[in-house]
């Protein structure tokens, strides 16, 4: 049996911000626990690894269940297993949202979470490329970058953009998100910037900070209402971890709902479904499930400059392998979308709620959804969801055996505002791929195609095609004890459990947006400066 002041379970993007920062101080005894192994995969440091590593065994690969919004269709679930969690296979796209996300939570009763509470902590996060500002920081320990490759496929879809109508900004992090922009990425000096590499690499030789991975949580012990520890396997051996002050939940938007189900905090009714004690009826453990749903126009190109060809050459494949050995640039530096656009669905949208991603590829799932296929011929795509969904979904325990992966329920679609946004965001697409600028580029439409052209028609391709974005979150809700579906305080703190608190993104009470990878980062950064206050 070990020991430490705080016990944090899962190594993720908030996990270890918040092992990083607490390390800091030297009378603070840290342990983390991580499910999965160590971060040494050389891929994972090349940023256009995310290809690879996105759907391999450094994922946990959970699967939904049949959704009817997807046509009754399951899908794969990335989600990082790994130190680093999702911040090491991830597109490495740095959005924060908008400042309207952040204040909304303030409107929910969740003081201290307004964009003005939260931008110290993303500034404090950051070390940005462009230098600091009011807006960004430097100095923080994630790099965030510039692109190191424009593409010409992407200077066109911006200029065709602003064609459309949609102007083109310098930073969508900036005043405004609304416009076409490059994005930047969580890299530094060309390498990827993850959670890991960025708060526990300095941290490694603090005396008072243990990693331990291959560390699966099975659930949290509980003594007269209070965590007190962790229970977790390793090797297939059962362990504990005793907390003296904490026990954090970090495991994201998944996993953080189904260890306090598994503990007997949660919803009843389940716990009883289970044979497993109830600690704490909280309903609202695993309930308001979010994701960022997407789907893809694809387009066939009329030169062979794209990014296909690099796969599909063993010649350019070298070339860029040497330019990023040697320069630290190239093909190999881009991230899971060159240029995007924010843009509101209709004029009386308040704010953008449309996110697209374009890049200079085509490529699809396989038929088992367990590998990406990259086009043997010429293509671009660009990515659609719709930032703020209305959809709900749920988290719930299959099984009382920890090693099995929960229910997931996305109810994707199921709102009929997320339905008439994700069909006029492929209008947009097609509207941009139109303009002067772009469209000698566009041989033809490859998905949908030109003769699906209907609302009904648009619906259904988005049905039968699209999927996640890997942006799941809200399982373990943020808000006052007066809000039933509520999980956490504005502190963290688990709702009528003492010493208990859950640091991830399972705690947004609303979905950013955006990607959540800087968000979730921002929460690991704001909570430790919450836990640190306990233990003075």
């Amino acid at each position: 049996m070990s020991e430490a002041d705080v016990v944090i379970v899962g190594g993720g993007s908030a996990g270890c911000a918040l092992a990083g920062r607490l390390s800091e101080d030297p009378k603070v005894r840290v342990l983390l626990l991580e499910a999965g192994p160590k971060d040494t995969d050389p891929w994972i440091h090349l940023p256009v690894g995310y290809f690879r590593n996105i759907l391999s065994p450094l994922s946990w690969g959970f699967e939904t269940e049949p959704d009817a919004g997807m046509n009754g269709r399951s899908i794969v679930w990335p989600r990082g297993k790994v130190l680093g969690g999702s911040s090491s296979i991830n597109g490495l796209i740095y959005i924060r949202g908008q400042a309207e996300d952040y204040d909304h939570w303030r409107q929910l009763g969740n003081a201290g979470w307004s964009f003005t509470d939260v931008l110290p902590y993303f500034r404090r996060a950051e070390h940005q490329e462009r230098g600091e500002s009011e807006l960004h920081g430097t100095g923080g320990p994630l790099g965030v970058s510039d692109l190191r490759l424009k593409h010409p496929l992407c200077e066109a879809f911006l200029e065709a953009a602003a064609q459309a109508g949609y102007p083109r900004i310098d930073d969508f992090n900036g005043p405004s998100q609304e416009g076409a922009s490059y994005y930047q990425l969580t890299t530094r000096n060309g390498v990827r910037s993850s959670a890991a590499s960025a708060y526990l690499g300095p941290a490694k030789r603090r005396p008072n900070l243990r990693v331990e991975t291959d560390a699966l949580a099975t659930r949290v012990l509980i003594e007269n209402g209070r965590a007190v520890g962790v229970a977790y396997l390793k090797h297939g051996l059962p362990y504990e971890a005793r907390a003296r002050r904490e026990v954090v939940l970090s495991g994201g938007a998944i996993n953080s709902p189904q260890l306090l189900q598994l503990s007997g905090i949660g919803p009843a009714t389940l716990s009883k479904e289970h044979g497993i004690a109830v600690v704490r009826d909280l309903p609202g453990v695993g309930e308001n499930l979010q994701d960022h749903y997407q789907t893809r126009v694809i387009w066939r190109c009329t030169q062979r400059i794209t990014h296909n060809e690099i796969r599909h050459s063993l010649w350019q494949q070298a070339k860029v392998g040497a330019e990023w050995l040697f320069r630290r640039s190239g093909a190999a530096t881009i991230g899971a979308g060159e240029a995007g656009l924010f843009c509101r669905s209709a004029p009386e949208v308040a704010t953008a709620d449309l996110q697209f991603h374009f890049m200079p590829v085509s490529f699809e799932r396989s038929a088992d959804g367990n590998s990406i296929v990259i086009h043997d011929w010429p293509g671009f795509n660009n990515t659609i969801n719709q930032s703020r969904p209305e959809s709900r979904g749920w988290i719930r325990l299959k099984s009382g055996d920890p090693r099995l992966h929960p229910l997931i329920q996305p109810n994707y679609l199921s709102a009929d505002y997320d339905r008439r946004a994700i069909v006029e965001g492929v209008r947009i697409a097609r509207r941009i791929t139109g303009m002067p600028a772009l469209r000698p580029f566009a041989a033809a439409e490859y998905g949908p195609g030109a003769g699906v052209d209907s609302d009904d028609e648009i619906l259904d391709y988005a049905r039968a095609k699209g999927g996640t974005i890997y942006h799941p979150v809200g399982t373990c809700k943020m808000g006052p004890a007066t809000d039933r579906g509520a999980v956490v305080d504005p502190e963290l703190r688990v709702h009528g459990v003492s010493g208990l608190r859950v640091v991830d993104a399972s705690v947004m009470p609303t979905l950013v947006s955006g990607n959540t990878n800087a968000a979730a980062i921002m929460i690991g950064e704001k909570a430790a400066g919450l836990v640190r206050a306990t233990l003075a």
